[in-house]
């Protein structure tokens, strides 16, 4: 049986209870489901944040995270996964980002929601921009993202 996929990309915030909800399939075979949510920091790297302002490219950005599920269906035996994320400007303690995935087991379904997060932060072709006291600025790559990421190479 083929994982159920999707992808969400808007500005309008998110409701945690639906999106769980949306994992279960009705098949009665989800052991368990792992989820992330990540939200706006109000600091980033000792510079206060006012708020964060996410550029996409709308239908490529979605085709990049869906790959991104269909790598970790691929690598675990999901029955559903699913990626909402936020553009446009968000403040501090807004929800941004939400993770979930669905599986028989809990193994799966941890490892392919971290997997899922990881290669969020490296291969989604999102633009960030932080508006603070000391002005705006692009926020560049994190080194720490990409060496998350590359572990899962060497799991293969």
């Amino acid at each position: 049986m083929r994982a159920v996929l999707e992808v969400n990309v808007h500005p309008q915030d998110f409701d945690l209870r639906v999106l769980q909800a949306s994992l279960l399939q009705g098949r009665a075979g989800e052991g368990g489901i792992a989820t992330f949510t990540g939200y706006v920091r109000a600091s980033n790297e000792n510079r206060g944040v006012r708020s964060l302002y996410l550029e996409h490219y709308p239908g490529m950005t979605e085709r990049s995270i869906l790959q991104i599920l269909e790598e970790s269906a691929e690598r675990w035996p999901l029955l559903a996964a699913r990626v909402v994320h936020r553009v446009g400007r968000l403040e501090p303690g807004e929800q941004i980002v939400w993770v979930g995935v669905s599986a028989a087991h809990r193994e799966a379904a941890f490892a392919a929601c971290e997997f899922v997060m990881d290669y969020l932060k490296t291969r989604a072709p999102f633009w960030k921009k932080e508006h603070g006291p000391e002005g705006e600025h692009w926020v560049d790559a994190r080194d720490s993202d990409t060496t998350r990421a590359q572990r899962w190479q060497q799991q293969q």
